[in-house]
C-alpha cells in the first residue's frame, strides 16, 4: 500500500496547494476589491444619493429658471437702417427704432439705447467695418439675409438667432464675454469642484480613520499591501466622483438643449470638456493628501484638523474664481497652481484668454503635482496606518519611521 496520501480522497493537501490556496491578491486584484467596496459603500449611503440628487435638482432648475427667465424678458431693441426694417419685422422677440443713417444707429448703440444695430450689408461695408464669416454667414446670404448684426463689445449672438437664420455680425469694441454670464460660469465651476473635491475627501479620510479606530485595519493589511489600499480607495471615490460630474454635465447639457439656449451651450462646450479632464486628474491628487493626513490620526475627532490644510487648497480656488473672475491675471495664475488650475483654466477657456497651448502645459504641470502627490501621501499613510494614540507627525511619517502600535 502506498505511503502517500491521496488528495482527491479528502485527505491533506500537499504543499503546493496549500500555498496556493494562502496565496495574497496581486496588487491589481487587491486595488480592485478596495475599489469596489468604495463604490458599493458609497452607493448604499443614503447622505450621498440624497446630496447628489439635490445637487442635479440645484442644477436643472438653475437652467430651467434661465430659460423662464429669458422668455419673459421685454423684446430686444435694436437699431435698424434702411431696408433692414423688413427683416426685424418678422422676429418677435426684436423691437425695431428707425436709424436715418448708420452713424445714427452706432450713437443710438453707444448711448444705450438699443442692444444691437441690424443693417443692410451693403450700407456696412461701405463704412469700412469688417464682419465676421463662416459657415452660418454663408447660410444667411444664401437665404436672402443680406443684412449685418452689429454689436457694441461682444457679438450680438441673441439678436442674430431671433433672426432665424445667422447673418455676418460684427463688434465694435470686442471684449470676452458678457460679465453677468462670465460670473455665472465662474460660480458653477467653482461650486461643482468645491462640492465634489469636498464631499468625496472627506468621506475617504472618514473611511481611514474609521478603519483605523475599530482596528479593521490590521485585518486589512493582513491581506492586502497599505499601497493597494491606499490605491483602491483613491480609485473608487475618484470613479464616484468623476460620475457625479459627468451626470451633472450631461443633465445641464440636455437642459439648455431642451430649453433652447443654444447659444450659452456653444459657447460653454470646450470648457466644460476641459473642465472635466482637469477635474479627474486634480482629484486624485485631492485624494491621496485627504487619505494620508486623515491616517495620521486615530479619532473621528482630530479628522478636521489635520485635513484642513487640504481643504484650504479646495476652498481657495472657489472664492478666487468667485471674486476675481473678471481679472485676467489672477486667472492667468490659478490656471498654472496645481490646485486651482482645474477651475481656473476652464473659466480662461470660456472667456476666451486662453492660447491653444495653454490648457495642455497646464495640464502636464497638473499630472506632475499629481504624481508627486501620490508619492508623498502614499509613504504618509503606509507608513501611520498602524500607529494610534497620538497624532503622528508627518516628519516621522516621510522619514519612514515604524513604531508599535499603540
Amino acid at each position: 500500500m502506498s505511503s502517500k496520501l491521496d488528495t482527491r480522497a479528502g485527505r491533506a493537501p500537499r504543499p503546493a496547494d496549500a500555498a496556493a490556496e494562502r496565496r495574497e491578491p496581486r496588487f491589481t486584484e487587491a486595488a480592485w476589491l478596495v475599489a469596489s467596496r468604495e463604490v458599493t459603500s458609497r452607493l448604499r449611503s443614503r447622505a450621498f444619493v440624497i446630496s447628489t440628487i439635490v445637487l442635479m435638482v440645484a442644477v436643472l432648475a438653475s437652467v430651467i429658471l434661465g430659460s423662464v427667465f429669458a422668455a419673459n424678458s421685454e423684446p430686444t431693441k435694436v437699431a435698424v437702417v434702411g431696408a433692414a426694417s423688413d427683416v426685424v419685422a418678422g422676429a418677435s422677440t426684436l423691437e425695431p427704432v428707425p436709424a436715418d443713417d448708420l452713424d445714427a444707429a452706432e450713437a443710438m448703440l453707444r448711448d444705450d439705447e438699443v442692444s444691437a444695430i441690424v443693417a443692410p450689408t451693403d450700407v456696412v461695408a461701405a463704412s469700412g467695418l469688417e464682419a465676421t464669416s463662416d459657415s452660418r454667414s454663408t447660410d444667411a446670404a444664401a437665404a436672402g439675409l443680406d443684412v449685418t448684426v452689429i454689436g457694441l463689445d461682444q457679438l450680438p449672438d441673441d439678436v442674430a438667432e431671433a433672426l432665424a437664420v445667422v447673418p455676418p455680425m460684427v463688434v465694435l469694441e470686442p471684449a470676452p464675454a458678457d460679465p453677468l454670464l462670465a460670473y455665472l460660469v465662474a460660480f458653477a465651476f467653482g461650486i461643482v469642484f468645491f462640492f465634489s473635491a469636498l464631499t468625496f475627501g472627506q468621506t475617504i479620510a472618514q473611511s481611514v480613520v474609521e478603519e483605523k479606530q475599530t482596528r479593521i485595519i490590521e485585518i486589512l493589511l493582513s491581506t492586502v499591501s497599505a499601497r493597494a489600499l491606499l490605491t483602491g480607495k483613491v480609485l473608487g471615490n475618484s470613479v464616484m466622483a468623476f460620475g457625479q460630474i459627468i451626470a451633472i454635465g450631461a443633465l445641464a447639457i440636455v437642459g439648455l438643449a431642451v430649453t433652447g439656449q443654444r447659444v450659452l451651450l456653444g459657447g460653454l462646450g470646450a470648457s466644460v470638456v476641459w473642465f472635466v479632464v482637469f477635474f479627474v486628474v486634480g482629484f486624485v491628487m485631492l485624494a491621496a493628501l485627504f487619505a494620508a493626513t486623515a491616517a495620521t490620526v486615530s479619532r473621528a475627532e482630530d479628522i478636521g484638523s489635520v485635513t484642513t490644510p487640504v481643504t484650504m487648497l479646495v476652498m481657495i480656488p472657489y472664492f478666487l474664481v468667485v471674486f476675481f473672475n473678471d481679472d485676467p491675471t489672477v486667472l492667468a495664475i490659478m490656471s498654472y497652481v496645481p490646485f486651482s488650475a482645474p477651475v481656473g483654466m476652464p473659466v480662461r477657456i470660456f472667456l476666451g484668454q486662453a492660447e491653444w497651448w495653454e490648457p495642455l502645459l497646464s495640464l502636464v504641470i497638473l499630472i506632475a503635482a499629481t504624481v508627486l502627490a501620490v508619492l508623498v501621501g502614499e509613504r504618509i499613510y503606509r507608513y501611520s496606518l498602524l500607529r494610534t494614540g497620538a497624532r503622528v507627525p508627518f516628519s516621522e511619517a516621510l522619514r519612514g519611521e515604524r513604531r508599535r502600535p499603540s
